[in-house]
């Protein structure tokens, strides 16, 4: 059973809600997500964050169109912790779709660490099919502040949308 709580809207990502999404990643990440909104504002990508009346951001994630042709890739998908299985992700992820059906599109793609379980289910229950593996890496900021190379082996996934 889903848990009722206060409604939820989806926006645009913006400069300002940086500073409450700690929850989403190192200042590294977070410095990548505000260059990610330069390209939003060039219309490379859309940037969608997931909140409550009060405005804070409890979700983020984007959708790239420059990735693969004639789709939009979703990227760094990520739910506050403190909220997570209540739907949220369900909610930032049929946004996204509606975004890319918006821009003339007609499939979503990602690709879902092979180390997140949870993760995959959710796509899968959303539609999402297995297509192939292929490693991926970035540059992620430790606990100790020191950046290191990440590197894993995700699975791709993609749904055609109506």
């Amino acid at each position: 059973m889903a848990e009722v709580g206060p409604p939820l809207s989806v926006r645009d990502l913006t400069d300002e809600d940086l500073a409450w999404c700690s929850w989403a990643g190192t200042r590294l990440h977070l410095r990548q997500v505000a260059l990610e909104l330069e390209r939003a504002r060039r219309g490379e990508v859309d940037y969608l964050a997931v909140c409550p009346p009060s405005g804070v951001p409890v979700a983020i994630g984007g959708v790239d169109y420059q990735l693969s042709p004639g789709a939009g890739t979703l990227w760094q998908l990520s739910v506050h912790p403190a909220v997570r299985s209540r739907g949220i992700g369900t909610l930032l992820i049929r946004s996204a779709e509606r975004r890319i059906l918006a821009r003339g599109s007609h499939r979503a793609e990602l690709s879902v660490e092979e180390s997140n379980p949870r993760a995959r289910a959710l796509y899968e229950r959303l539609g999402y099919v297995g297509c192939g593996r292929q490693p991926e890496a970035w540059d992620a900021e430790g606990p100790d502040g020191v950046v290191r190379r990440y590197a894993t082996m995700c699975t791709l996934m993609r749904k055609a949308l109506r």
